[in-house]
C-alpha cells in the first residue's frame, strides 16, 4: 500500500482519539464541572455536530487548495481546538474547544477518503479506506485506553494535551508523506453541489446516519454502563474499551474486503449484526463476562459498516466526489450525536443504563430500513440505464 495510505492513518488515530475520548472520561468530567452525566455526554454529541456542520463547508471553502495543503491546514485547526479544551476554564469553553477540533473531521476524513481511494486500483478503494480508517480504529485500541488511564491518573486536561501532541505527529506525517499534487480540477464547488440532485446519495447519506448511530448510542454511556450495570470497576473500564477497538479493527479490515466484493450486500449484514448485539448488549449487561464478549462484537459490527457506508457515497456521487464524502464523514457524526442525545434522554426519563443498547437497536432497525430504500432505489437505477 502506498505510504499516503500510512501518513492519512496517523493523522486519523489523533482524530480518532479525541472523539472517542470523552466516553472514558464522563464522570471526571461531570465532577470537575459540576453538570450531570448526560450533560457531560454532550461534549459527545457537540463534537459529533461540529463535524456534521464543519465538514461540508470547509471542504468547500478549501477546493482551491491541493488536497495535501487542506490536509495540513485541517490537522493545524484540529491542534487549536485540542489546545483550547486543555486549557477550557469551564464547560462551555471545552464545548467550544470541542466544536473547533470537530470541524477539522469532517473535511479531513472527506478528503482523505477521496485521497486514499484515488491511490489504489479501483477494485481496492474500500480496502484503502480501510487502512485510513485503520487509524481511527486503532484510536480506541491505544488512544482512548491510554487516554483514559491518564485522564484518571493525572486529570482529563492531561489527556487533551497528549492528544495536542499526537495532532503534532500526525502533522508531520502528512508533510512527509503525502505527496504534493496539483489543485483536482473536479469541476468547481457547482459541480460538486449538484451531486446532491441525486436521490442516491441522500439515501446512502441515510444509510449513514441510522446505520451508525446504535454506535454512539451505546459506547457514550459505555463507562455508566458498565460500572451501574455490570458493577464493573472503573479501573476496568480502559481494558474493556481495548477490547471493544480490537473488534473495531477488525470489523474495519473485514468490511473492506466484504466491500470490495459487494457493497450494498456488506451494508445489510454489517447493520443487522450491529443491531442484534444491541440487543444482546441490552440482555446480558448484568453479566460481566457475557458484556465483554458482546461490546467485543458490536465493535466488529460497528466499524464493518464504515467502508461499505463510505464507498457507497463515493459510487453515488461520482464524478465529484469530495464534498459528497466530506458530507458523509458529516453523516457519520450525525448519526453518533442522534444516538448518544436520544439515549441520554433514556437516561433522563428514568429508564436505565440499559436504555441506551434497546435505543441502539431501534436505530439500527431505521438503517435497515433505509438500506432497503436504497437497494430498491440502486436496482430501479440499473434497470433504467441499463
Amino acid at each position: 500500500m502506498p505510504l499516503a495510505l500510512f501518513a492519512l492513518a496517523i493523522s486519523a488515530f489523533g482524530i480518532g482519539t479525541t472523539e472517542f475520548i470523552i466516553n472514558g472520561l464522563l464522570p471526571e468530567l461531570a465532577a470537575d464541572f459540576g453538570v450531570t452525566i448526560p450533560a457531560a455526554g454532550l461534549l459527545v454529541s457537540g463534537y459529533a455536530l461540529g463535524v456534521a456542520v464543519g465538514g461540508p463547508p470547509l471542504t468547500m471553502l478549501g477546493s482551491r487548495l491541493s488536497r495535501k495543503t487542506m490536509l495540513l491546514a485541517l490537522m493545524v485547526l484540529f491542534i487549536a481546538g485540542n489546545l483550547l479544551s486543555a486549557l477550557a476554564p469551564s464547560y462551555g469553553v471545552l464545548m467550544v474547544g470541542r466544536f473547533l477540533a470537530a470541524f477539522s473531521h469532517g473535511a479531513y476524513f472527506g478528503v482523505g477518503s477521496v485521497v486514499a481511494a484515488e491511490v489504489v486500483a479501483p477494485q481496492k478503494r474500500a480496502s484503502a479506506i480501510a487502512l485510513m480508517f485503520t487509524g481511527l480504529t486503532l484510536a480506541n485500541v491505544l488512544g482512548v485506553p491510554l487516554g483514559t488511564w491518564i485522564g484518571q491518573s493525572f486529570g482529563w486536561r492531561a489527556t487533551f494535551w497528549v492528544v495536542v501532541v499526537i495532532g503534532v505527529i500526525g502533522l508531520a506525517g502528512v508533510l512527509a508523506l503525502v505527496p504534493a499534487a496539483p489543485r483536482p480540477s473536479s469541476g468547481g464547488v457547482l459541480r460538486e453541489l449538484a451531486t446532491f440532485r441525486k436521490g442516491g446519495v441522500w439515501l446512502a447519506l441515510g444509510m449513514t446516519v441510522f446505520g451508525f448511530a446504535p454506535v454512539f448510542a451505546i459506547i457514550t454511556f459505555i463507562s455508566p454502563i458498565m460500572t451501574g450495570v455490570a458493577h464493573f470497576s472503573a479501573g476496568a473500564v480502559p481494558v474493556v474499551m481495548v477490547l471493544f477497538g480490537i473488534g473495531l479493527v477488525v470489523g474495519n479490515l473485514i468490511g473492506g474486503r466484504l466491500a470490495d466484493r459487494a457493497v450494498m450486500p456488506s451494508i445489510y449484514v454489517s447493520v443487522a449484526l450491529l443491531t442484534l448485539f444491541a440487543v444482546v448488549i441490552a440482555l446480558v449487561s448484568a453479566s460481566q463476562v457475557a458484556f465483554v464478549i458482546a461490546i467485543t462484537l458490536f465493535g466488529v459490527a460497528a466499524f464493518a459498516t464504515v467502508p461499505p457506508l463510505q464507498t457507497r457515497v463515493l459510487d453515488a456521487a461520482s464524478g465529484a466526489p469530495t464534498l459528497a464524502s466530506a458530507a458523509n464523514i458529516g453523516a457519520f457524526n450525525l448519526g453518533n450525536a442522534i444516538g448518544s442525545f436520544v439515549a441520554g434522554l433514556t437516561i433522563d426519563a428514568g429508564l436505565g443504563y440499559t436504555a441506551p443498547a434497546w435505543t441502539a437497536a431501534l436505530l439500527g432497525l431505521a438503517g435497515l430500513a433505509v438500506a432497503g430504500l436504497a437497494g430498491l432505489q440502486a436496482r430501479r437505477h440499473a434497470l433504467v440505464t441499463a
